[in-house]
């Protein structure tokens, strides 16, 4: 207990230490938001990946899904660092960097506002956002209450309000910085503790080999040896977590942020490197270590039913202290960076793109400061409130979170860095189909998982967007080459060696 509590001791005080020391790059409204577009590529490749992966990650979806598919949910973690991260650095990185420097734009919403030059897209987005990231919000501390039930004598409430405060002061006081900095030494943590923790389970099923050889034992009502194969039992939904968990990223707010914040266009390049193997270490670990759980000793209910957040901690819960110690930490740290990279999201956006447009238009940087901070500590409250005495309905709308967002903002996004014609009425079609399907799906269960519902909703939007703008209205001519012009900036450059022509 000793080393548990003396490694938490020294977790909070780094955390709040970076934040005391990251105050001075948080005096202005770019510098509290993105840090000032200064990000170099270390600390913005380690705050998109641990925004990325949380507790929800780790002890949730790899439990649930690590149960449901075996081995083969190791393709959700690959798809994670594939889709989710290469290709999404690839694609977004530099365009979304250039293009939102040139708007003028902090905040995904504020980029729908002067991309499609409509205000009430700007606040139509920035409700969207504004409740869907608060259940997800809360839903991050909810990875943490078996693991703390299983490793301290404490109850999970103080464990709750203890991360949120410490969480609370070092972003109000710190930023978009000292996020950063933290989600640095958390994402080492994170790399770290998932190596360990791997090595300790397979250990102690004899190795690699023979935990497989025990997983193929396990019966399936698909085939022999189905959670040891390659596909697992029901590939075509394993596809549907593959697309929501690593496309989903695409357009969720507060991971297209971290863009906005990095330095150069060398620093994309490396962050996509770094970016990418940390989401292979730390997802594929994820994933990986939860297809082992049929063999961890979890238990059914009364009912038959499986409580899929406990199967982690079980696996777990006969690791030496010092590992466990390692894991309480590696899942706060997951957590805290999730729960910071949100909160700074929502009071941001629900600042910039909606009480200031709305209700305070002459507010100065000062007050947009205080703002911020302010509503930071309101969304933290909400948060922890509901983490603590969750509604059913909160409960439903955190599984439907990302594909809410990302159904409805991903497509206008992605087209919006590259296709000129896109229009307003597309944007709206998009934020309809996204939230109207999987809210309605929430109700009405036309879809039997709400994760493929929210895949679903990826899909439409990105089919919805190109048909609707075909049919609609384009945007004066003059007005989208401007906003492209950044595109297309001609440059001169000294050529210092030249190869001689070719002799006739």
């Amino acid at each position: 207990m000793v080393i548990k509590i003396l490694l938490l001791i020294v977790f909070f005080a780094v955390m709040v230490g970076v934040g005391v020391y990251s105050r001075k790059h948080a005096t202005d409204v770019s510098g509290f938001v993105l840090g000032g577009r200064s990000v170099g590529p270390w600390l913005t490749a380690f705050a998109y990946g641990t925004s990325y992966f949380s507790a929800v990650v780790f002890v949730g979806y790899a439990g649930q899904f690590g149960y449901k598919y075996g081995l083969a949910s190791t393709w959700v973690g690959i798809g994670n660092a594939l889709l989710g991260s290469l290709i999404a650095w690839v694609v977004l990185g530099r365009r979304t960097r250039i293009m939102t420097k040139h708007l003028k734009s902090m905040t995904m919403p504020d980029f729908f506002g002067k991309r499609y030059d409509s205000q009430a897209l700007r606040l139509a987005a920035s409700m969207i956002a504004f409740i869907f990231l608060i259940p997800y919000t809360a839903s991050v501390y909810n990875g943490l209450s078996y693991l703390f039930g299983m490793a301290f004598d404490v109850d999970f409430k103080v464990c709750v309000i203890v991360m949120a405060v410490l969480t609370g002061v070092y972003v109000i006081v710190g930023g978009y910085m000292a996020t950063a900095l933290n989600d640095l030494i958390q994402g080492i943590i994170m790399l770290f503790g998932i190596v360990a923790v791997i090595a300790a389970v397979l250990s102690g099923h004899g190795g690699f080999m023979a935990a497989v050889k025990e997983l193929a034992a396990v019966p399936s009502d698909v085939m022999p040896g189905a959670y040891a194969s390659f596909f697992g039992p029901d590939p075509l939904n394993l596809l549907g977590v593959v697309i929501l968990t690593s496309l989903g990223t695409w357009g969720l707010p507060q991971m297209v942020q971290k863009f906005y914040a990095i330095k150069s266009e060398k620093a994309v390049h490396t962050g996509t490197i770094i970016s990418t193997l940390f989401a292979v270490v730390v997802a594929g670990g994820c994933y990986f270590l939860g297809g082992f759980s049929r063999i961890s000793g979890v238990q059914p209910a009364a009912d038959g039913t499986i409580v899929y957040d406990t199967i982690i901690p079980t696996m777990l819960s006969s690791l030496s202290d010092i590992l466990i110690g390692v894991v309480i930490v590696l899942v706060l740290s997951a957590s805290m960076s999730t729960l910071s990279s949100l909160v700074l999201t929502s009071s941001s956006t629900l600042t910039l793109d909606f009480i200031k447009p709305l209700f305070v238009k002459n507010m100065d940087e000062k007050k947009q400061l205080v703002y911020m901070r302010i509503l930071l500590a309101v969304f933290i409250v909400i948060s922890v409130v509901i983490a603590l005495d969750p509604p059913a309905f909160i409960a439903q709308l955190m599984g439907i979170s990302w594909g809410a967002l990302a159904g409805a903002f991903l497509a206008p996004f992605l087209y919006g860095l590259y296709w000129k014609g896109v229009t307003k009425a597309a944007v709206w079609a998009s934020f309809i189909c996204g939230v109207g399907i999987t809210v309605a799906n929430m109700f009405f269960k036309f879809i039997a998982s709400p994760i493929n519902a929210g895949a679903i909703a990826m899909i439409a939007g990105l089919i919805v967007v190109p048909v609707v703008s075909v049919l609609t209205p384009k945007m004066k001519g003059e007005q989208v080459e401007e906003i492209f012009s950044c595109l297309e900036e001609k440059v001169t450059v000294e050529k210092k060696v030249a190869l001689p022509k070719e002799e006739a």
